[in-house]
């Protein structure tokens, strides 16, 4: 239990200490932003800041730091480093620079910023990446609160009932202006989600020793020998560091009013939805007693375990709580990944989105597919496993991206030294993990470790090199025009 009190105490400093620094790199100003100089009443439009909180914070926690953060529990108490330090240092600073560099380009999508930043190449490419990742996304997060909710509903609601429950509302707070739906419901969401988060681990701390918290240990405990190396770090994505996010933080950064609340709102929901993911993380180790027992209760779903950990520790009304807070999680973030999907097209099409009949000719092609993806996530056993997958890799993919777009921003606005450091050091570090998995996986190439580890560590390394050099130039062109 320590090791866990530590753990979130290091999270509000990193907030305080780091997210201090990441703002004083990125240095935000008095400029209008996108709420104000735009305001077309649909996408852009001015919202309080604590609004704006809670629509990050809900479009940013879905099942990741729930499901990840369970399954990640499994190589045992490890996982809180990587949830806390690789919130801090990668994922917080790439939320912040991701919704920052966006409100200062009107908006952009993270694939706009990436064909700026990068070249025309990588918009194209990020474009077609990010589409696919948000669509992963959306399955991921209406095929999760549809088994939920079959657990907890007469049996003719089925999960195929809900998921075209949920699918409908997808529609409509996709098509709507963003403070018609999402304005509205996600401050009541929020608190749903905060207290559930708040009952869950209450529960476990106050059960009387029943539920013991194990201390942190760098001991690999996954039972069937899969390393922590690179798989622990793509198995929890969303509750450290997410790609998804930098499709997300752009949508938020068209309704800030400020840059000066960039900080809180981008920096400061990434370090919230780390605590829920350090939430269930300790549930998962404490509740089953065992990292055996909790990869045993995996197999029968995520969403089982869920379920199971919130009745027992909290009884059958605190369990419904719990388990509604953890349904409200992916919808919450499905719903957005569609909207960002439809807007990441809008741009490649100039396609104008005040107008509803342009709207609808995106969206409905969009959940058309998602429908077909849910669909065969529902019917087949390996369905959801399969999609989860593959959406977790291409989600840590995005995340390097983003962190090597946001890297190229700061050198090319002059932060020549430490200020690009904070942005490329993780970039490098994702790198790794991100081509080291993609070798070794089961759904990539299936290459063994002696090939995939060094082949991984020697692109990140080139990447690096490649940043070097480009920062050596930059040096040297700014000291001749100082001279």
């Amino acid at each position: 239990m320590i090791s866990l009190l530590i753990s979130l105490a290091v999270l509000i400093i990193g907030y305080l200490v780091y997210g201090k620094i990441t703002e004083k790199v990125f240095a935000p100003d008095d400029r209008q932003t996108p709420a104000i100089a735009i305001n077309d009443g649909v996408d852009c439009v001015p919202m309080k800041p604590w609004k704006s909180f809670l629509i990050q914070l809900l479009n940013i926690a879905g099942t990741g730091p729930i499901f990840g953060a369970l399954m990640g529990a499994v190589f045992g108490p490890v996982v809180f480093l990587w949830i806390v330090f690789g919130s801090i240092l990668g994922g917080a600073v790439h939320d912040y620079m991701s919704g920052m560099i966006s409100s200062r380009h009107n908006g952009a999508s993270i694939a706009e910023l990436s064909g700026t930043y990068l070249g025309k190449a990588a918009k194209w490419i990020m474009r077609v990446f990010s589409v696919v990742l948000l669509i992963l996304c959306g399955v991921v997060f209406v095929t999760s609160p549809a088994a939920l909710l079959d657990e907890l509903t007469p049996d003719w609601m089925n999960g195929t009932f809900w998921a075209i429950v949920i699918l409908v509302y997808y529609l409509l707070a996709t098509l709507l202006p963003i403070d018609k739906v999402i304005g509205k419901l996600y401050p009541v969401f929020g608190v749903l989600l905060i207290l559930m988060a708040v009952t869950v681990i209450g529960g476990i701390l106050f059960s009387g020793g029943e539920y013991t918290i194990p201390e942190i240990s760098l001991q690999n405990m996954y039972p069937d020998d899969v390393p922590v190396w690179p798989y622990m770090f793509i198995t929890v994505a969303c509750g450290a560091i997410s790609g998804f996010h930098a499709t997300q933080s752009p949508m938020v950064a068209k309704c800030i009013t400020s840059e000066k609340q960039g900080r809180p709102i981008f920096y400061g929901a990434m370090i919230a939805e780390s605590v829920i993911a350090l939430v269930w993380a300790a549930a998962g180790v404490s509740f089953y007693g065992a990292t055996e027992l909790l990869n045993e209760a995996l197999k029968g779903g995520a969403s089982n375990v869920v379920y199971e950990i919130s009745t027992g520790v909290l009884g059958v009304f605190g369990g419904i709580l719990a388990v509604a807070g953890v349904v409200v999680c992916p919808i919450t973030s499905g719903d957005t990944a569609f909207r960002s999907a439809r807007l990441i097209l809008a741009e490649t099409f100039h396609s104008d989105q005040t107008k509803i009949k342009n709207r609808l000719i995106i969206t409905i092609p969009l959940l058309v597919i998602g429908g077909l993806l849910t669909w065969y996530a529902i019917v087949d056993d390996n369905g959801f496993q399969t999609i989860w997958r593959y959406f977790s890799w291409s989600n840590q993919t995005l995340a390097m991206i983003a962190l090597w777009v946001s890297t190229a921003y700061l050198l090319k606005k002059g932060k020549y030294r430490f200020g690009s450091l904070i942005t490329a050091l993780p970039a490098t570090f994702m790198s790794a993990v991100s081509v080291t998995y993609i070798l070794a996986a089961q759904e990539g190439f299936r290459l063994s470790t002696a090939i995939a580890y060094p082949v991984g560590a020697a692109f990140a390394a080139i990447l690096f090199v490649i940043y070097l050099v480009f920062l050596i130039k930059r040096l040297k062109v700014n000291q001749q025009l100082t001279t």
